[in-house]
């Protein structure tokens, strides 16, 4: 199975190490976990980006008093 070597200040460790216990894994369980749910999460993200932009017209025309004012600041 492929693996990498990342290195980490002694700090960035140790705070690896802390949030690996709290969840109850090892590191590596825990740094895979997390990386992978951080690439899930950014095609998450995407997608739904890229869901809005092509429905934006029908949300407005759904709901046009949220629908933005052209040149209103955004909130």
């Amino acid at each position: 199975m492929p693996a990498l070597n990342i290195e980490y200040t002694e700090h960035e460790l140790a705070a690896i190490r802390e949030a690996a216990a709290a969840d109850g894994k090892s590191v590596k369980a825990y740094v895979h976990d997390l990386s992978v749910r951080e690439q899930q999460r950014r095609v998450f993200v995407n997608r739904a980006v890229a869901f809005w932009n092509e429905h934006v017209e029908e949300f407005d025309a759904a709901f046009p008093e949220d629908a933005p004012t052209t040149g209103s600041p955004v909130a």
